[in-house]
């Protein structure tokens, strides 16, 4: 019960801190606003002729990529922003349970990545209903009108939510781990935008397969396939038990640190 009641009070603080910072909530409409623009602009430029292999359902989506950069700042400035300003030592003499803290902040933070990302693809997948047909992607071409009545595409449009949140809980641990801001978004960008960088230099196909495989933003992305799903280095669905697993032992390593240390 004390640490049931522990718990409940860190969620308040954490969300309480999160919604007075102002810059957050500029942060996470911005987040919106370029993954919903980079994903129309991918949807008004890209054509699609009769037997095309493009999936009208991942176009709609690429907003994603380009969103997250923000999301990480977001993730990262809610935990390594702490430890710059020394506010980490009142935050641990309100709630001295680590644990319970870290386990407030990482629900808090990916609760609102959560909804501010269901808003991104949900505007994201509109665009795409909206300008696709008019550039080809049609039932003539062989490719369905993007419908939320599709199995494939809730699962598509929901796995970039839980996508979302895993990249934010994957800075958590990565600045919980650093503590230092900069150092905690090169490291996160880095691990997101570089190896898909050097998977399009490499010739070698067995390492761009490794890369598509095992690289958090490649795997876990694959989640939003919804054609040629045999043709993938890796499934949906374990595309993102792949991203889990990075998220999860940033996390892991972020708590261990964070009971080893001093404030």
């Amino acid at each position: 019960m004390q640490t049931a009641e522990a718990l409940r009070h860190a969620l308040r603080a954490e969300w309480t801190k999160l919604r007075t910072i102002s810059s957050n909530a500029w942060l996470l409409l911005a987040c919106i606003a370029v993954t919903i623009t980079a994903s129309a602009l991918t949807a008004s430029v890209d054509t699609c002729q009769a037997g095309c292999t493009t999936d009208p359902t991942k176009l709609s989506l690429t907003g994603v990529q380009l969103g997250q950069a923000i999301l990480v700042i977001v993730a990262v400035l809610s935990v390594s922003g702490e430890h710059s300003s020394g506010m980490i030592r009142y935050t641990l003499t309100a709630i001295p349970q680590r644990s319970v803290m870290m386990a407030a902040k990482s629900t808090v933070i990916s609760a609102v990545v959560a909804v501010a990302s269901t808003v991104a693809v949900l505007g994201s997948v509109l665009a795409g209903q909206l300008l696709l047909p008019g550039n080809g992607f049609t039932t003539k071409n062989g490719d369905a009108p993007l419908s939320f009545g599709s199995g494939l595409m809730l699962r598509a449009a929901g796995g970039s939510v839980l996508y979302l949140a895993l990249i934010a809980l994957l800075s958590v641990g990565v600045a919980a781990t650093v503590r230092d801001s900069a150092l905690a978004m090169t490291a996160v960008l880095g691990l997101l935008y570089i190896p898909p960088l050097i998977g399009h230099v490499l010739l070698n196909h067995a390492w761009q397969n490794r890369i598509e495989r095992f690289a958090p933003m490649n795997a876990g992305l694959a989640i939003q396939s919804t054609k040629n799903l045999k043709a993938l280095p890796i499934g949906p669905g374990a595309g993102l038990g792949v991203l889990a697993v990075w998220a999860t032992a940033a996390l892991i390593i972020g708590w261990v640190l964070l009971l080893r240390r001093d404030a």
